[in-house]
């Protein structure tokens, strides 16, 4: 019978204790959120929604094209030239999602006769895109720069690393500096997924690469989402100019994919605009990350100390995580539920997200659930 096999691989789920299921969430919820990526708190902001709908009114629903046809408008210039100041790049480009800008950075940077060393713990987009490359992948151990050494070493020519700056599983950073002065004894480049450093870190949330030094080197390069921060939906790579361009160019993900939607780069311009107005936010986003993991730790619960934003609490097994994320929806708390085969560790947890607008009320209110439903 056609797809008969995907009975069994059902059922193997479900013996696991790995099935999923979409959630539809209403408009209006009495959930206290602390699963969605909204990290500054701006998606619901007057001046986001307000912008999204404005550039739906002008530019229309959808792009109408990819970005080479009719896809591109003033309004996705203004955006890359924004993004691309505000991080300190050199030039941007603006995709789809932050999915497509990793595969068009992976896959048109590491062609052919390349090496790409990529970290263990990468997001699933970057490992798809080093599985899509046409260059040789080596994988190395979690945030080891002497690694990545001994993997360039192994042979000469054209070689990235690949590396997220903010792993999101347990929110931990990457040792950026020391990666990039790997990359720089073997002639080799850096690419870097921020998705959970932009709005986060570096001066008034500049991102990761900000905070490290690299901004606007020219053997790095940035990608991006638009849809956790900045509270809106897309991706963007920086990097230097020549780097745009070739993805312009050589991307297929750019080439053949319609362009973000004016709504999304209007909801996105307005974020950054109101980020670069209150810089606070992001460290506020820090500070509530810190505050949930001592009050956590403190309560007894293994928490993962945060280096960002995500906070991970660590849960028994799949089965396990999966109710106590259900027990404490029943008490009015969202989290995140990441078992395998997202995390690379095989561990399960349910995943925080600091949000820079949740009060000391909610913060309390948060541990106390977490607490009360604990396997």
């Amino acid at each position: 019978m056609a797809f008969g096999w995907i009975d069994e691989q059902a059922e193997a789920r479900r013996r696991a204790g790995l099935v999923r299921a979409l959630r539809p969430r209403p408009a209006d919820s009495s959930l206290l959120d602390l699963a969605s990526n909204d990290y500054l708190g701006l998606s619901r902001h007057p001046e986001v929604t307000e912008r999204a709908a404005e550039a739906a009114r002008r530019w229309g629903g959808g792009s109408t094209g990819s970005r080479l046809v009719t896809g591109s408008t003033e309004l996705h210039a203004e955006l890359e030239r924004a993004l691309a100041a505000f991080c300190g790049f050199e030039a941007a480009l603006v995709f789809s999602s932050g999915y497509a800008a990793n595969l068009a950075a992976v896959t048109t940077l590491g062609p052919h006769g390349s090496l790409i060393v990529s970290d263990a713990g990468n997001h699933a987009s970057l490992i798809d895109g080093c599985r899509l490359a046409r260059g040789e992948t080596q994988v190395v151990g979690h945030a080891d720069p002497e690694a990545v050494r001994k993997a360039l070493g192994t042979r000469q020519g054209a070689a990235i690393v690949v590396s997220d700056t903010v792993f999101s599983v347990d929110g931990d950073r990457a040792p950026l500096a020391e990666l990039a002065a790997a990359c720089r004894e073997y002639g080799a480049g850096l690419v870097v997924d921020d998705a959970h450093g932009l709005g986060v870190l570096g001066d008034g949330g500049r991102g990761a690469p900000y905070a490290a030094g690299l901004a606007g080197a020219g053997d790095v390069v940035v990608t991006a989402t638009l849809s956790k921060s900045l509270g809106s939906q897309g991706g963007v790579v920086l990097g230097p100019a020549k780097v745009i361009d070739h993805l312009v160019n050589a991307a297929r993900t750019f080439i053949f994919d319609t362009g973000l939607a004016p709504a999304a780069a209007g909801a996105a311009l307005a974020a950054l605009r109101l980020l670069e107005r209150e810089p606070r936010r992001a460290a506020r986003a820090r500070e509530v990350a810190a505050e949930l993991h001592a009050r956590l730790t403190a309560a007894g619960l293994e928490a993962v100390r945060p280096d960002a934003a995500v906070v991970s609490v660590r849960a028994p097994s799949p089965e396990r995580a999966v109710r106590w994320a259900a027990d404490c929806r029943s008490a009015g708390l969202a989290v995140g539920c990441f078992r395998p085969p997202s995390v690379p560790d095989g561990i399960s947890r349910l995943r925080l997200t600091a949000r820079a607008d949740l009060s000391g009320a909610e913060i309390e209110r948060a541990v106390r659930v977490i607490g009360e439903t604990r396997p």
